[in-house]
């Protein structure tokens, strides 16, 4: 039987557990590690040159120490930032996470698009040029959420989050008229793994219904068109759960539907 696939996926924190998900249905088959960075959590409060002096050697002691046949940059932040240098510097295949605006504006009935992302996100060149690429004649709001990634973070770990906290984050999304569905946001871009953590509530709280645009399962077809057909599963296939801060946790019920009923090391 031949040795399943080892696929790395990191993460400022626990956000891109959502990518996770998407990524184990793909390729059932494969050895998952999941790094959360949650000792420079988040990602959103530190300046580009600190995180791509913080991501690119990080990657490269993770490369080093489990031998991954592909890495998952599952951050907005990080992505925008790192994928360039760490393509340089390292030789396994890299997918990362950026706005799904293209998708979003080709989908929009309306033609007013917003997105919501972390500060950092929202600012950065890179998605201001995903913008003026792929708008489509689109107008496109762009949201900074100062501690929505924070909140969902949160409530993964069980602390109360109020709908207010919740709300007052998504309330810029929508915009226009909301008494004429022609004439308002109909479709919100996640910029942010962290947000589908807390996809129910967003849905709840928001003041009309929207189209939400979730890129992990377009990342996780990339992950499978690289590395190609999935093999027979093993039961080698395990997960591994790495905390950066060192930090003992207690999630493990809690992260065993983002590993496919596997529960992580």
């Amino acid at each position: 039987m031949s040795k399943p696939p080892t696929i790395l996926v990191f993460d400022s924190g626990l956000g891109g557990l959502t990518v996770l998900r998407e990524i184990v249905k793909a390729r059932p088959d494969a050895h998952y590690v999941y790094v959360a960075d949650d000792a420079f959590f988040p990602y959103g409060h530190h300046g580009e040159e600190e995180i791509i002096a913080r991501v690119v050697p990080l990657i490269g002691e993770l490369i080093g120490k489990h031998h991954p046949d592909l890495v998952v940059i599952a951050c907005n932040t990080a992505s925008t930032l790192v994928m360039s240098h760490l393509r340089k510097h390292y030789q396994v295949p890299f997918v990362g996470t950026v706005p799904a605006i293209k998708p979003a504006c080709a989908k929009s009935r309306t033609k007013r698009v917003s997105v919501l992302g972390t500060r950092g996100t929202v600012q950065r060149e890179y998605t201001r040029a995903l913008i003026r690429d792929f708008a489509q004649g689109c107008e496109v709001t762009l949201v900074g959420a100062a501690e929505l990634a924070s909140l969902a973070e949160a409530a993964l770990h069980g602390v109360e989050v109020g709908d207010r906290e919740i709300a007052a984050e998504l309330a810029p999304c929508f915009v226009g008229d909301r008494d004429n569905p022609l004439a308002r946001t109909d479709t919100v871009v996640l910029a942010c793994t962290h947000y589908p953590l807390v996809m129910e509530r967003l849905v709840a709280l928001a003041p009309w219904q929207v189209d939400w645009i979730d890129p992990a399962p377009a990342i996780a077809r990339r992950v499978a068109d690289l590395l190609g057909p999935p093999g027979i599963e093993a039961d080698a296939a395990g997960a591994e759960m790495i905390f950066t801060s060192g930090k003992p946790h207690t999630l493990s019920r809690a992260l065993v539907p983002f590993f496919g009923g596997r529960v992580p090391a």
